[in-house]
């Protein structure tokens, strides 16, 4: 039975060489050493047979002497399936000691040929680092530069490789790394969570972490990136003091990124740093001119300064650029309060209740736009009942329904408004 099995491999093998040899004329299939002759083909054929049949012992011999022969052999995904038997021979509890030892000594041999000779090092290098790593008793560097080489190679490394290469340095001590790795996951793999826990992990409260990335950036201080991460993380914490250094780094060498003004107009709003908050909003606008958000923002800051025709020249700008947005209808109705609340004195005057007016007017004209602030316009609408002008208000001034009135007297004549008298 045994010669008969092997036999019919042998024709096989046959059949293969027949194969190999029509399709690869140029090669030749006998190369001599210093007293052995070598059938490349029947080797290769013997080889794949082997292989494919799942006699990995058998097949490994044959696979030796073609790597002694003709090292750049790499068709059929040689190097491919050596490793495979490789590993088998590691891993398998089917392979005896002596299989095993074999894929101890010769593995990294066989990476360094695949790596040469295969022209796949984006497969290869990862793989090969973990078998640095978790095969051998190695320092932590050998494993660590392994897995830095694959990255290099491939910056989309799948990441596994990258979360053992970021566990290696965290067992070297080294948290920023770590951090650095954990950051890149995290901004390529949003939807996956557990790159910002791990980064997380690495500090013991999020001061740490805003101080890790800081010191990341520091230490390569030209990089922009780094600097992002290090402003993002600040802002996540709300430490905006923090987060203006390298925000301001970063729009000085990429003055027209959108984001980074953003960021850092948002951060001086929040630090009433108004004067550098109103000139980043300007640059935006600049840089956005459809940015509706910009105007509305200046808008908010002129209305906290008192300045309220100005706030609603920005307030006017933002719903050109967008009519149906409620927000700056909602925000003007409050400019029209604001003004009303601080013109009034002891007596509640006519003129007083005209501006209330103006801001229920306003106040309904948000209820009709789409947004988050309709449904509030029309609640603050309702409250402000009672302080518009009543019927008879407008009949002892002798005002019928439709009447325009003018808004003006006291300290309205910025508004230059009118409204119109109800039915």
């Amino acid at each position: 039975m045994k010669f008969a099995k092997f036999y019919l491999i042998v024709i096989a093998a046959m059949l293969l060489n027949i194969s190999v040899l029509a399709s690869n004329k140029e090669e030749n299939s006998y190369f001599s050493g210093d007293s052995v002759t070598v059938n490349l083909n029947a080797e290769i054929s013997l080889w794949y047979e082997y292989h494919k049949n799942g006699d990995y012992k058998t097949a490994m011999n044959h696979a030796w002497t073609i790597i002694k022969t003709q090292p750049d052999f790499n068709k059929y995904k040689f190097y491919k399936k050596m490793e495979e038997m490789m590993w088998y021979f590691h891993d398998s509890l089917d392979a005896s000691n002596e299989l095993h030892q074999l894929a101890m000594d010769t593995v990294l041999y066989v990476y360094d040929l695949a790596l040469k000779y295969d022209d796949s090092p984006k497969y290869y290098l990862p793989r090969k680092a973990f078998v640095v790593e978790t095969w051998f008793d190695f320092e932590p560097d050998s494993a660590i530069n392994a897995y830095k080489m694959a990255l290099a190679e491939n910056p989309d490394l799948d990441p596994y490789y990258v979360d053992r290469l970021a566990m290696l340095y965290i067992g070297q001590e080294d948290k920023i790394g770590a951090l650095e790795l954990y950051a890149m996951l995290a901004e390529k793999y949003p939807e996956d969570a557990r790159w910002n826990e791990k980064m997380l992990g690495l500090a013991e409260n999020p001061e740490e972490l805003v101080e890790l990335t800081k010191k990341a950036w520091e230490l390569d201080k030209e990089n922009i990136e780094k600097a992002w991460k290090f402003a993002n993380t600040a802002l996540k914490i709300k430490d905006y003091e923090t987060a203006i250094i390298p925000l301001e780094y970063l729009v000085s060498k990429s003055p027209d990124v959108i984001n980074y003004w953003k960021q850092l107009s948002s951060a001086y709003d929040k630090l009433d740093m108004t004067d550098k908050a109103i000139d980043g909003y300007k640059k935006l606008i600049e840089l956005q001119p459809d940015g509706k958000e910009n105007y509305v923002n200046l808008a908010l800051i002129y209305k906290k300064q008192d300045q309220l025709s100005v706030a609603r020249t920005y307030l006017q700008k933002a719903m050109k650029v967008d009519p149906e947005w409620d927000y700056p209808y909602w925000i003007e109705g409050q400019l029209y309060e604001q003004t009303a609340r601080n013109c009034v004195t002891d007596k509640f005057e006519f003129e007083d209740k005209l501006v209330y007016q103006l801001a229920v007017d306003t106040y309904r004209k948000a209820a009709t736009k789409t947004g988050t602030y309709s449904s509030a316009a029309a609640e603050r609408a309702n409250s402000l009942s009672n302080s518009v002008p009543e019927q008879a208000d407008y009949f002892f001034r002798k005002y019928k329904a439709g009447d325009v009135i003018e808004i003006k007297g006291k300290c309205y004549s910025w508004i230059g408004r009118s409204i119109t008298v109800p039915k």
